[in-house]
């Protein structure tokens, strides 16, 4: 019974992770939390949608051409709202985002209307593997190895590539980038668009377990924004440690002691974590001294 807790913690933990790594992409390079996060993922799982029902391509073909709309999307997003701000304060930039979320679902209800559609995943949740008497869906499997993939590619591009340590540059010191010839709102733009093909991963694996519609990612955006303020908003690997421990405890809440209130595990996470450790769990802690 444990392993099986540890298995499911892991599959949803890993979702956890996509969306707070998303998010800490952007706040590392802005300070501000994107609270649009989900809705530029909920409007790329629609495109992909509308490529497999309406077009009826192939699902490879789909997938990518969901990742281009994804990077287009946080660009372009970036460009008119985050960009046009003048001289913004960290509370202004919140508020920009949490106009574009409202955009942003009040558009995808307008061209793709309330009704609720099954995502159409040529993995099913249904089907199942058995390894030493624990049980695992495919789609959790694909989940879970998707997750640490990305995290894979995302060291490695930060680690190896000259826009990866362009983006590191910008986020430890935004003029002393500049003054060192980074195009800094270029390397913005395309962190916008990095965060939102990760959200958009998120959303096409989250759509077969639930059911697409204008609030799809509602629930995974307050649980990976827990899960970046657990592990550290300043830190991918805390924002990802941070996912998978919130997955654990979740299942572990609501195995023992009720699954009603189990969807209050993430806002007591955020209130304890900003109680006894603002900086996260897995992140190093600064006092400022004057």
């Amino acid at each position: 019974m444990f392993g099986q807790l540890i298995i499911n913690g892991l599959a949803v933990g890993s979702l956890y992770a996509l969306v707070a790594l998303a998010m800490v992409i952007i706040y590392k390079a802005s300070e501000v939390p994107n609270f649009a996060q989900g809705e530029m993922a909920m409007v790329s799982t629609y495109f992909a949608y509308m490529l497999l029902i309406s077009n009826q391509v192939s699902w490879h073909v789909a997938l990518l051409g969901t990742l281009v709309f994804a990077f287009a999307l946080g660009m372009v997003l970036e460009f008119l709202f985050v960009r046009r701000a003048k001289d913004p304060t960290v509370l202004d930039l919140i508020i920009v985002t949490l106009g574009m979320q409202l955009v942003l679902h009040g558009l995808a209800g307008w061209k793709w209307g309330p009704d609720q559609k099954d995502f159409p995943l040529p993995i099913s949740d249904t089907d199942v593997v058995q390894v030493g008497g624990l049980v695992i869906s495919y789609l959790n499997l694909t989940t879970m190895i998707a997750a640490l993939l990305l995290m894979g590619l995302l060291y490695a591009f930060f680690q190896y590539t000259k826009i990866g340590v362009a983006m590191k540059a910008t986020q430890q010191n935004w003029m002393a980038a500049r003054i060192n010839g980074i195009r800094t709102n270029h390397i913005l733009g395309i962190t916008w668009g990095i965060s939102s093909v990760i959200g958009a991963i998120a959303g096409v694996l989250f759509a077969p377990t639930s059911t697409l519609d204008p609030h799809l990612m509602w629930d995974p955006l307050i649980k990976g924004f827990a899960a970046a303020v657990m592990g550290g908003m300043n830190s991918l690997v805390g924002a990802a440690l941070g996912g998978y421990l919130l997955g654990f405890i979740e299942n572990l809440f609501g195995l023992y002691i009720s699954l009603e209130f189990k969807s209050i595990v993430a806002f007591l996470a955020i209130v304890l974590v900003l109680w006894f450790r603002p900086s996260g769990l897995f992140s190093k802690h600064y006092e400022r001294r004057v």
